[in-house]
């Protein structure tokens, strides 16, 4: 059992009888005296990608799903799946768009993940915290003076499109947080 506490993105457990996915959560702290932090999250279910959201004290405990990870590559995009190749025996295998929603936004061709196995079946991947993707186009910048930060819309090589700061062109590599889509820095070749 693991509690609400102790919960961080990324980890595993049971709601419902059903095994998600932690993707993001927020701690709570009330301003009165005697109350107890809340801990509200987003988990997504690993069988049916179905998003649940959940606020609870941090007493509150969960049953941690049980699943194997492997080693994949991403090797291609179809018409309503995703291909990808185990690193272990080199088979292919297929998963459905549905079940890919959020990390089809930060996967390129070639990227190597790592897949969640239930009972012998891939049910999804997670990503790395941050990935490096170049912009394929963005709009142009304005020229005047600023005393605040301002951003611009830029489309990357996967078709996400996100916010980065006014002096990036296209054709540079960024380094984006898959967790909130943000921008993070100018990538290191």
């Amino acid at each position: 059992m693991i509690s609400a506490s102790d919960l961080k993105r990324g980890i595993a457990i049971d709601i419902n009888g059903e095994p998600c996915i932690v993707e993001n959560i927020q701690v709570k702290t009330p301003s009165a005296r005697g109350g107890s932090t809340l801990y509200k999250f987003r988990a997504r279910s690993i069988v049916t990608g179905t998003k649940v959201d959940q606020s609870v004290k941090g007493d509150s405990s969960y049953k941690e799903s049980v699943y194997d990870k492997k080693a994949v590559q991403f090797l291609y995009r179809g018409q309503d799946s995703y291909t990808f190749m185990d690193l272990e025996d080199y088979s292919q295998f297929d998963l459905d768009t549905k079940a890919l929603s959020q990390e089809a936004n930060f996967m390129v061709e070639d990227m190597e993940l790592t897949a969640l196995v239930i009972d012998g079946v891939v049910r999804g991947v997670v990503l790395p915290d941050t990935v490096n993707l170049k912009i394929v186009e963005c709009d142009p910048a304005v020229k005047s003076a600023s005393a605040t930060a301002r951003t611009k819309n830029a489309t990357l090589q996967t078709g996400f499109t996100i916010q980065v700061p006014e002096y990036l062109e296209a054709d540079e590599l960024v380094k984006i947080d898959t967790r909130d889509g943000r921008f993070v820095s100018r990538a290191n070749d």
